[in-house]
């Protein structure tokens, strides 16, 4: 099992949220966050006065999927997220060690049911 952490930027939330449920994925979890890459920010004027702003909004998509389905997501986040900026985001992938689903008690795969 995998986990897939992608970081993107918020106003791509719909286009991604689609590309996902295109391939059939029905579940994730979406949370705001606020971090800088290679682009260290960006300059912003407010008021008429310019001021860095060294975090920026982003969106975190976490998504629990099995090993054979985790490239398609993958591929799915790359095509919709893309803008062809800096700043367009990360996308991470871990080993998922282990998943219960709390209301049955089921565990592995079959807790994963309703994500993929």
């Amino acid at each position: 099992m995998k986990k897939i952490t992608a970081f993107i930027k918020p106003f791509k939330l719909n286009e991604v949220r689609k590309a996902l449920e295109d391939i059939g994925v029905q579940g994730m979890s979406i949370t705001e966050s606020r971090g800088y890459g290679r682009q260290k920010g960006q300059s912003e004027i407010y008021r008429g006065e310019e001021y860095d702003t060294s975090l920026l909004p982003k969106l975190r998509i976490e998504i629990a999927t099995t090993n054979e389905l985790y490239k398609k997501i993958i591929d799915a986040i790359m095509r919709a997220a893309k803008t062809g900026q800096i700043g367009d985001g990360k996308i991470l992938v871990s080993e998922l060690e282990e998943v219960y689903r709390i209301r049955t008690g089921e565990n592995g795969i079959d807790a994963l049911a309703e994500f993929i």
